[in-house]
C-alpha cells in the first residue's frame, strides 16, 4: 500500500505481534525454569560437605572409645565376653565410654558430648547404629562392631558412614 506521498508503507499486523509474543513467552517460561531447577540444587555441595564434617567428628568420638565397657583402658586384655550394642543404665551422652553406648544415638541438631555444635548445623539430625558384626570383616560376632552414622540434612536426604572398630 502506498502513502500519499508515494512510499509503501510497511508494518506488522495484530496477529503477527501476539503470534511473536506468545512465542516469546514461551521462551522466557522455558528459560526461567531451567533456572530453578538448576538453584533448587544450589545448596547440595553445602549439605554434603557438611554432613561429611558432622560424620567424621561422630565417628571419631566413638572409635575413641572402648571396645566394650568390660575392656581395661589400653584394651589388653581384650574382651572375651558376649557382644553388647547400648549404653549401660543411667549412661548419659557425656558419660559414654565404650562404642555401644552410641547404639540408637539420634541428635536433633547434632552435638558433642561436650555440648551443642554452631548454628550451621541447625537443621541437621545425626543417627547412630552400632551393632556386632565381627563376621563381616571374617571375626567372631564379639570380635568387632559395625558403628554406623546417618546424616540427614536439612533438605531430607541421608548419607550414611560406616566404620568398624574391632576388640583390642
Amino acid at each position: 500500500m502506498k502513502s500519499a506521498a508515494g512510499f509503501c508503507q510497511r508494518g506488522a499486523t495484530l496477529i503477527e505481534l501476539v503470534m511473536t509474543i506468545v512465542i516469546i513467552s514461551i521462551a522466557v517460561v522455558g528459560v526461567v525454569g531451567a533456572f530453578s531447577a538448576l538453584t533448587s540444587h544450589n545448596a547440595d555441595p553445602l549439605y554434603q560437605s557438611r554432613s561429611v564434617t558432622l560424620a567424621q567428628l561422630y565417628l571419631d568420638e566413638i572409635l575413641a572409645q572402648k571396645y566394650d565397657n568390660a575392656t581395661p583402658n589400653g584394651g589388653i586384655p581384650a574382651y572375651t565376653g558376649p557382644c553388647h550394642t547400648g549404653p549401660e543404665a543411667g549412661e548419659t551422652r557425656s558419660t559414654y565410654n565404650d562404642v555401644d553406648d552410641y547404639n540408637g544415638l539420634d541428635d536433633k541438631p547434632p552435638r558433642t558430648s561436650q555440648g551443642a555444635l554452631g548454628p550451621e548445623y541447625n537443621g541437621y539430625e545425626v543417627k547412630v547404629s552400632v551393632q556386632c558384626a565381627g563376621a563381616e570383616v571374617g571375626l567372631t560376632n564379639a570380635n568387632a562392631k559395625r558403628i554406623q552414622v546417618t546424616i540427614i540434612p536439612p533438605d531430607g536426604s541421608r548419607m550414611v558412614f560406616s566404620a568398624y572398630r574391632g576388640n583390642f
